[in-house]
C-alpha cells in the first residue's frame, strides 16, 4: 500500500471521528437532560406560572417573558446590522478609515463578556435612561452583545453575493442600489438568516446580561415595560439558589434545548429554500 493512501485514510478516519465526536457531545447532553428532567414535564408545567419559588407550578410567564425579550432584541438589531453591513460593504472602499475603526469595535465587541454587557445595560438603560428592570431594557442589552454576529453574518453574506453577481451587475448598468437591494440582498438572505440564527441562539441562553437588566419577576409580563425572568437565568436560579431546585433546572434546560433545536430546523428549512431558490434562478 502507498504512503500517500496510508495518510489519505488516515486523514479521513480522523475526520469522521472528529465530526461524531461532536454528535456523541450533543446525544449526551441531550441524554442527561431527558433522563433527569422528562420525569416533570406535563401540560401543566407549560400553561402555569412558577409558584413556590419555582418548585411548584410551570414556567408559562418565563416563556412568553424569553420569547418576547429575545424577539424584540433581534427587531433592534436587524436594521442597525443591515445598515451597518451595507456600509461596510458598499462603502469600505469610500470610507476606509471610519469602516475599519467600525471592524476594530466589533472585533472588540464580540469578546466582552456578557456580564459587562449586563452592568452596562444596567447603568444606561435602566438607570440612565430610566427603564428600571424591564423586558425593554434586556432587549436592548442582548441588542448591543448580539450585534457582532448579526453584522458580520450579513456583511459576509452581502460580500460572497457581490462576488458572484457584482459583475454581472456592472455589465448590465445596474445601479448601485438597484442591485443591493433586487440582487445583493436576496442572495445574501441564507447568510444574514445564519448570523440571526447564532444572535438567537445566544439570546435564549443568555442570563448573566438580562439579571442586572430585565430582572426575574415571574409573573406573567403586560407590557414590554415590566420585568421577566429569563428561563436561562431561572435555569441558573433553580440550580444554583433554591434547595431542591435541581429536577426543575434540568426539565426547563429541557425545554429551552427543545425550543433552540425547534428554531434551528426552521431557520435551516428558510435557508435551504432560500439557497435552492438562489440556485434555479
Amino acid at each position: 500500500m502507498k504512503i500517500g493512501n496510508v495518510k489519505e485514510k488516515i486523514a479521513t478516519l480522523f475526520f469522521w471521528i472528529t465530526s461524531l465526536a461532536v454528535i456523541v457531545v450533543l446525544l449526551l447532553i441531550v441524554g442527561d437532560l431527558l433522563i433527569k428532567g422528562y420525569a416533570l414535564l406535563s401540560i401543566d408545567y407549560f400553561i402555569q406560572p412558577p409558584r413556590q419559588a419555582g418548585l411548584s407550578g410551570g414556567i408559562s410567564s418565563l416563556l412568553v417573558g424569553t420569547m418576547v425579550l429575545v424577539v424584540l432584541a433581534i427587531m433592534i438589531a436587524f436594521p442597525i446590522s443591515l445598515g451597518t453591513a451595507i456600509l461596510l460593504q458598499q462603502f469600505s472602499q469610500k470610507y476606509h478609515h471610519f469602516t475599519n475603526f467600525i471592524r476594530i469595535s466589533l472585533d472588540v465587541l464580540a469578546g466582552v463578556p456578557s456580564i459587562v454587557f449586563g452592568l452596562f445595560g444596567l447603568k444606561l438603560f435602566s438607570e440612565v435612561l430610566g427603564l428600571g428592570w424591564s423586558i425593554l431594557s434586556g432587549s436592548l442589552t442582548l441588542t448591543c452583545m448580539i450585534l457582532p454576529l448579526t453584522i458580520i453574518g450579513t456583511e459576509q453574506g452581502l460580500r460572497s453575493a457581490s462576488c458572484k453577481y457584482g459583475c454581472c451587475c456592472e455589465a448590465l448598468s445596474v445601479s448601485q442600489w438597484g442591485a443591493l437591494w433586487n440582487v445583493l440582498l436576496p442572495a445574501a438572505a441564507p447568510s444574514i438568516l445564519a448570523g440571526l440564527l447564532l444572535a438567537l441562539g445566544r439570546c435564549f441562553a443568555e442570563s448573566a446580561a438580562v439579571m442586572f437588566t430585565a430582572g426575574a419577576v415571574t409573573q406573567m409580563p403586560t407590557s414590554i415595560f415590566d420585568s421577566s425572568r429569563a428561563l436561562a437565568y431561572h435555569i441558573y436560579i433553580m440550580a444554583i439558589e433554591v434547595p431542591g431546585g435541581t429536577p426543575h433546572a434540568y426539565t426547563a434546560s429541557l425545554v429551552l434545548v427543545v425550543l433552540i433545536t425547534g428554531i434551528n430546523i426552521i431557520v435551516n428549512l428558510v435557508t435551504y429554500y432560500l439557497l435552492k431558490r438562489n440556485v434555479q434562478e
